[in-house]
Formats: C-alpha cells, sequence, structure tokens
C-alpha cells in the first residue's frame, strides 16, 4: 500500500475533526483561542491520532463517530510541544517550519494556550457524544490509560528526566528511561485507545500494546537520528540542537550506525507483534516500517 498517501488521508480527517472541535477566534478570549488554533493547525503528522484509528479500524470499528479520541491525543501532544519549545525548555524558534508559539503569543500566552489543549483533550474524551457502544466502563478505562501516558508516570515525567540529565553523563538505563515515558508512553496509550475502541480481545490487546511500545522507541530514536542527520528545511525546526544541549540520545550512546540498526530492530518488533492480525493491521506495519525512510 501507498503508506504516505494512507497517512495524508487520515491526516485530514483528524484535522478536519480538530477544526469542528476547536472554539472560534471572537468574543473576549478571541486571542487565547488564536493561540490554540495556531499550534493545532500548524500541521505535523498526527501520528498518535492517526495510530488510534489505525488500531481500531483492524479490528473493524469505524471511526467516523469517536473522532473525540484521537483528536483528544493529538491535542495533548500539541500542549506538549508548545511547552517543550519555551525558553525555560527547549528555548525553540522554529516547530514545524513556523515560529513557535512563544515567538508570536508571548510566554504566558504560549503557557495558557498548552493548559487550554491539555484540559481540551480531557472535556473531549468525557464528552457524552461519544458513541454508545462505548460503555461507560470503556471510556474511563480510556481517560485513565491517557491521563497516566500524559503525566508524571509517562510523556511530563520524561520531559523531567530530560530536562534534569541535560549536560550530564548519565547511564543508558536513564536514556532509555527518559524514551519510554517522553515518547514512547503517549504513543502506546493511542494504540491501546484504539484496541478498546476496536473490542480487542485480551490477547489482541496484548499483542497491541507491545506493539505501541516497540513503536514508540522506534520513533523516539529516528528522532534522534534526524536531528543528528536531518536539515531544519526538512525537520521545520533546528537541526544539532541534541548535540548542543548535551543532551542524552541514541547517537550519543551508540554513534549512528549502530542507532540505525537499533530502530531497525525495535521496527521489526514491533511488526512481529502484529502476526496474529490479517490484512487489516498492513496500515499499522506499513506505517512502522515508514519511520527509517522518513525525513521529518
Amino acid at each position: 500500500m501507498d503508506i504516505k498517501q494512507h497517512l495524508n488521508d487520515q491526516r485530514l480527517l483528524v484535522e478536519t475533526a480538530l477544526n469542528t472541535f476547536l472554539p472560534k477566534e471572537e468574543g473576549l478570549l478571541a486571542d487565547h483561542f488564536a493561540a490554540l488554533r495556531y499550534s493545532l493547525v500548524a500541521g505535523g503528522k498526527r501520528i498518535r491520532p492517526v495510530l488510534c484509528m489505525m488500531t481500531a479500524e483492524a479490528l473493524g470499528a469505524r471511526m467516523e463517530a469517536c473522532m473525540a479520541i484521537p483528536c483528544a491525543l493529538e491535542c495533548i501532544h500539541t500542549y506538549s510541544l508548545i511547552h517543550d519549545d519555551l525558553p525555560a525548555m527547549d528555548n525553540d524558534d522554529l516547530r514545524r517550519g513556523k515560529p513557535t508559539n512563544h515567538k508570536v503569543f508571548g510566554e504566558a500566552q504560549a503557557i495558557l494556550a498548552g493548559d487550554g489543549l491539555l484540559t481540551m483533550a480531557f472535556a473531549l474524551l468525557s464528552d457524552d457524544a461519544l458513541p454508545d457502544r462505548l460503555s461507560s466502563a470503556d471510556r474511563l478505562r480510556i481517560i485513565h490509560l491517557i491521563a497516566r501516558a500524559a503525566g508524571s508516570h509517562g510523556m511530563v515525567g520524561g520531559q523531567a528526566l530530560d530536562v534534569a540529565s541535560e549536560g550530564k553523563t548519565v547511564p543508558f538505563e536513564t536514556l532509555a528511561a527518559i524514551h519510554a515515558s517522553k515518547t514512547g508512553a503517549l504513543i502506546t496509550a493511542s494504540v491501546q485507545a484504539g484496541a478498546i475502541l476496536g473490542g480487542a480481545t485480551t490477547a489482541q490487546y496484548e499483542d497491541l500494546t507491545a506493539y505501541g511500545q516497540h513503536l514508540g522507541l522506534a520513533f523516539q530514536i529516528t528522532d534522534d537520528l534526524l536531528n543528528v542527520e536531518g536539515s531544519p528545511a526538512e525537520l521545520g525546526k533546528a537541526a544539532g540542537s541534541d548535540a548542543a544541549r548535551r543532551k542524552a540520545t541514541y547517537p550519543g550512546f551508540f554513534g549512528v550506525e549502530t542507532t540505525r540498526r537499533k530502530a531497525g530492530e525495535a521496527i521489526k518488533a514491533a511488526v512481529d507483534r502484529l502476526a496474529p492480525f490479517g490484512t487489516t493491521a498492513t496500515p499499522l506495519r506499513e506505517l512502522a516500517r515508514y519511520l527509517l525512510k522518513r525525513s521529518k
């Protein structure tokens, strides 16, 4: 299959749905809503919501009535990018080829835009507009796993560890914990949410969870590689920033060639966990393989 075209088609579905959920830039909060929209509609791969959709569809579910869940995942991811770019964090000037949120709206409004997107995500996740076939227990399960993946036991904790490790020599176990939490946790939760939406059996849920964990690792490893080998024009942000800040990365530990091999191993491990699934899981397999070829 043409995975790039499929990803683009899925991305457009996410962006159409996001536009319906986002508040309009009007009224007393027009400037605040503009800051929310600025980063959320700035583009990006939409990997997390697309993973949720692909997983549910691999199990035979239709996503038309369930778009609040993938959109919530994108809101959480975008909030994290806004906050990561702040001067107190990574101090980046560009994101997705455009000036970062705080460069356009100021630091205070950027912080509030991130806060608004995070809380908007949980308003979407708990909305009664979700389809009737999703039981209250399953909805609560999805909310819990996403909250845990986004918080101190996941993405936020990973970022805290990443910031604390800058400029220091840390053991590989610390790097592995950063990657598993900062990037891997929300990617895994995206797959798990899709599995619940699709009515996965216990065995299917376990296989899909392992797929998400291996994919999350592969995604962060390839991000580390791109920061070394990519160009600002391709990445839409500064290249070489990890080395400049002395961040713990796979290339820093293993060198570029071994890192590329480890990315391939993680991708193979992800694809192997999809063996029990038929052709409906082809997009998930091809997405994993696509990671080694991406340039941004």
